[in-house]
């Protein structure tokens, strides 16, 4: 009988209402493990009504202590990780040590989240005018709410939650109803933590529970990564209700290759940030973009045997370099991208369709798939796949694979692997990516800094974690004061102006 995956509200499970459920699935089997409760308006409300009543405690909370909390999660983390990473692999797929380091980038802004009382302290003008002294705070906006994607189930919640409270506001999470299962293991650990009732809470669901949180007037900040039709209807349906919002939309990152580039070097780092993840990245390298004919031909030359040879099977095989795709419905998606590459004249050096493997031909698996001599009209080009496919784009010199990345809808993330540091230094400068990797594939901020990208990759005014998001997660209130020594009788009629 399939698990019953539930909400959490005001500290403690609940059992869905609406009379709605989906099915979750283990990708590597095909078996259906769980059925997760889909929330309607109501159970959106109560989950709303409780952070509503815990906020105005939490927010007058020393951070000192908010960070006391997120330390002893953090704490929690640490200690049951396996069992985290259990859960993402068994309702994702992907491999264990994946998981394993998605944890690892998300533990890293809690850490970050840590620093709280260093975070939001304000700034201090003695005597701006003869007296008065000028001083900001940064406070907590109210109750928020985060919606995530089914790639990264604890990663991107922890980009957003940690952050959110440490600066005092109450959050609701929606997160994926593919991979619904991490968000109460962490849910349990902060009330486990010391969080108060109705700071964290979960509410599982599809559309309808997204649309409540985006029309509810007691959310007043929205944070969502996922695909950029939907990021732009998050971003408009919030400016239209009065929210702010950061929401974070597809991608379709390239990789140039420089002649003078170390292309075993290259060629290790295309097949990890190409096929990682089995390519659920928004950060996956799906194009590469060779400069010059015999950097093609070379490069070519070492993929093919490399993708061949990619290790592909259930995410707890330990000797397993990538797992399934998340549903039946997403791997046929990302195969009929691959059946348009073929129809549109691309050339498929390595075809991952059909790939069964013996013990687990229901699962939802689809091997390694390369192709050259892609062009820019091409769809596998212009639109994000997300799985296993690599494209090659060859260009006759560097201005033209500049030129490529420029003119592309997205502006996500982007690498380039050279020996020359004029190059690089041009290629950062003037790349309009927001995310730039120099020999490195996956320009994946640390969580000090903040991650988002450009164009159709980003709508909203702040990227996340770092600084940007305490500053998303707070409002500035400047405060000028004077205390004179004695009261001056009349009042004035003119602008305020300082003496």
């Amino acid at each position: 009988m399939p698990t019953e995956i539930r909400h959490f509200i005001a500290g403690a499970e609940t059992p869905g209402r609406s009379g709605r459920f989906a099915p979750v699935f283990n990708p590597a089997t095909g078996e259906q493990t769980g059925s997760v409760a889909l929330a309607n308006g109501a159970e959106v409300d109560a989950a709303v009504a409780a952070a509503k009543r815990a906020f105005p405690d939490w927010a007058k909370t020393p951070p000192l202590r908010r960070a006391r909390i997120l330390n002893k999660f953090l704490g929690l983390l640490e200690a049951n990780i396996d069992t985290l990473a259990a859960a993402i692999t068994a309702e994702h797929g992907k491999v264990l040590s994946d998981a394993k380091g998605e944890i690892q980038r998300g533990i890293e802004v809690v850490e970050f989240a840590t620093a709280a009382p260093q975070l939001l302290k304000g700034e201090f003008t003695e005597n701006v005018g003869t007296r008065v002294d000028s001083h900001s705070l940064r406070q907590p906006i109210g109750v928020v709410a985060g919606i995530t994607p089914f790639n990264f189930p604890a990663m991107v919640p922890m980009w957003m939650f940690p952050v959110a409270l440490a600066a005092g506001n109450c959050f609701i999470l929606k997160p994926s109803e593919r991979d619904p299962s991490a968000s109460l293991l962490i849910a349990g650990w902060l009330k486990e933590a010391g969080l108060p009732d109705g700071v964290f809470s979960v509410v599982q669901g599809d559309k309808e529970a997204v649309d409540a949180l985006l029309h509810h007037p007691d959310i007043q900040a929205v944070s969502f990564v996922g695909s950029t039709p939907i990021a732009r209807y998050i971003y408009q349906t919030a400016a239209q209700t009065g929210k702010r919002a950061q929401a974070l939309g597809g991608a379709k990152n390239h990789m140039i290759v420089m002649p003078d580039a170390d292309l075993d070097q290259t060629v290790d780092a295309l097949m990890g940030a190409a096929y990682g993840s089995a390519g659920e990245r928004c950060m996956a390298i799906s194009v590469a973009v060779p400069v010059g004919e015999k950097t093609a031909d070379a490069l070519i030359e070492r993929l093919i045997p490399k993708v061949r040879a990619l290790k592909v099977g259930p995410g707890t095989d330990p000797e397993a370099e990538m797992g399934p795709l998340v549903t039946a419905q997403h791997r046929d998606k990302v195969s009929s991208y691959i059946d348009k590459g073929v129809a549109e004249g691309a050339e498929i050096l390595v075809d991952g369709r059909g790939l069964k493997l013996q013990g687990y031909e229901d699962g939802y698996f689809l091997g390694g798939t390369l192709f050259d001599r892609v062009t820019e009209d091409m769809t596998i080009y212009k639109e994000e796949i997300f799985g296993p496919v690599l494209c090659v784009a060859r260009a006759a010199d560097y201005a033209s694979a500049a030129r490529m990345i420029n003119s592309h809808e997205f502006g996500n993330g982007v690498a380039i692997f050279t020996r020359d540091g004029d190059a690089a230094r041009e290629f950062a400068h003037d790349i309009q990516v927001g995310m730039v990797g120099i020999n490195v594939p996956i320009p994946v901020p640390m969580a000090f800094h903040s991650f988002g990208g450009w164009k159709a990759s980003l709508f909203g005014d702040h990227h996340m974690h770092g600084m940007e998001g305490v500053r998303f997660y707070t409002r500035l209130k400047t405060i000028t004061s004077r205390w004179p020594t004695g009261i001056r009788a009349g009042a004035e009629f003119i602008m305020p102006t300082m003496k």
